[in-house]
C-alpha cells in the first residue's frame, strides 16, 4: 500500500474519528489478534477518547525507596514526554495513584494527548476539570512516591497480553484501548477509516429495512 506523508498530529486526530471496534476487526484481520487491552482499564470521564503514539513507562512496588530519589526519577520522565504522545504505564502495583493533577497540568502543558496506567490515578476531580483522557485501573488518594519505583521509561512493555513498544498507536474510546504496531498503524489507519465508511452504508440500509444478511451480502460488513 502506497504511503501518504501525514503528520503524527493529522493522524491523532484522523485515529480519533474511527472507533475501537473497526480498528480491532482490521487488526484481526490482518492477524494481529492480541493488540486489546485489558477491560478493567477504564476511562475517568464517560465520553473520553484519546489517540496517540505510546510513551511507554515501566515501574515496582517498593517500600524502601528514598522519597526524594523516587519523586526526582518520576520528574524526570515526565520531563522527557513528547507532544502527541499517550503516556502508557504498567506499575505491577496495586496500591497507589501514579499519576495526579499538578503532572497532568505538565502533560497537556506539552501537548500529550493522555495517560494510560495499569495502576492507580489520584486529584481526580482536578484532572477532569483539565478535560484530559486518562484511563487506569483503579483510584487511591496514596501517593506513589512513597511506594513505588520508577524503572525504566521509553521502553517496551507488556499489559495484559498486549506488547506495546515507543512509538505504537494507542486508541482509546468507550469500549477500550487498542494498541496498533507502529510498523502498520498508516495501512490500520485507512482500512479502519474504509470500515467506518461501509459501516454508515449498513446503518443506512438496514434503517430502510433492509434485512441483516442481505446487508451482509451486499456491503460484505455487519
Amino acid at each position: 500500500m502506497a504511503e501518504v506523508n501525514f503528520s503524527v498530529s493529522e493522524m491523532c486526530e484522523r485515529f480519533l474519528k474511527v472507533y475501537t471496534g473497526a480498528i480491532t476487526d482490521v487488526l484481526d484481520e490482518m492477524g494481529y489478534h492480541h493488540q486489546t487491552l485489558p477491560h478493567y482499564l477504564q476511562p475517568l470521564a464517560k465520553g473520553s477518547k484519546l489517540a496517540g503514539l505510546a510513551f511507554p513507562v515501566f515501574g515496582r512496588p517498593n517500600w524502601r525507596i528514598d522519597y526524594e530519589t523516587s519523586i526526582r526519577r518520576i520528574l524526570t520522565m515526565l520531563g522527557d514526554v513528547p507532544t502527541n504522545s499517550v503516556v502508557i504505564y504498567q506499575t505491577n502495583d496495586l496500591e497507589s495513584a501514579h499519576l495526579g493533577e499538578l503532572s497532568v497540568t505538565w502533560l497537556k502543558q506539552v501537548g500529550c494527548r493522555g495517560a494510560v496506567i495499569d495502576g492507580g490515578c489520584r486529584d481526580v476531580e482536578y484532572i477532569l476539570q483539565e478535560e484530559f483522557p486518562v484511563f487506569c485501573r483503579f483510584t487511591t488518594p496514596k501517593d506513589c512516591c512513597w511506594r513505588w519505583e520508577l524503572m525504566d521509561y521509553n521502553c517496551p512493555v507488556v499489559i495484559g497480553d498486549v506488547i506495546i513498544r515507543p512509538g505504537d498507536f494507542i486508541v482509546a474510546d468507550f469500549d477500550g484501548i487498542v494498541c496498533i504496531p507502529k510498523d502498520i498503524s498508516f495501512e490500520v489507519l485507512l482500512k479502519s477509516e474504509e470500515i467506518v465508511n461501509t459501516e454508515n452504508l449498513v446503518r443506512k440500509a438496514i434503517k430502510e429495512g433492509m434485512k441483516p444478511l442481505d446487508a451482509y451480502e451486499k456491503f460484505g460488513r455487519f
